[in-house]
């Protein structure tokens, strides 16, 4: 991203952080705020909004770092997770994680190198009935197996 561009990005976090400072509690969402425009959270950015909304950047960090929803680290455009709760583990959801793995080439929390996938996981979709699953974006899939994670791969652009 281009200075130019990310300059822009912070324009747009400030504006939205003046309309709602005056409210208690804003942090978290000014956060959300944050990660859509800049797609995570890198130390620069908290360090921006703790500045903005006047807090330590201790409060800030401890809120990133303690919900697995924000990230300081780029994300594929897609991010496919793995349910690991007792009902998917049992069901094989080791070997889902292990079969992801293998067809992206990279290792569980990392993202790809062309930026399409990150590889996460999760611990529980609410979806026991369709273990193992997994969830692209948005996306529950049951079942899956060695076979539906190549279908998966491919409908994403993989």
């Amino acid at each position: 991203m281009i200075e130019a561009d990310q300059g822009k990005l912070y324009d747009e976090l400030k504006q939205y952080i003046d309309t709602v400072k005056s409210k208690p509690g804003i942090l978290i969402s000014v956060l959300h705020k944050a990660q859509g425009l800049f797609g995570y959270l890198p130390v620069e950015v908290q360090k921006f909004i703790a500045m903005q909304l006047n807090l330590p950047f201790s409060q800030v960090y401890g809120v990133v770092t303690f919900y697995n929803f924000f990230s300081m680290k780029p994300k594929g455009k897609h991010v496919i997770n793995v349910c690991l709760g007792t009902a998917c583990y049992v069901k094989g959801a080791e070997k889902v994680v292990t079969n992801f793995e293998d067809a992206l080439h990279i290792k569980m929390g990392e993202t790809t190198s062309d930026k399409m996938f990150t590889l996460s996981s999760a611990r529980c979709f609410g979806a026991c009935g369709l273990a193992p699953a997994v969830m692209v974006d948005d996306e529950v899939y049951g079942q899956v197996d060695k076979k539906k994670i190549g279908e998966i791969i491919k409908k994403y652009g993989g």
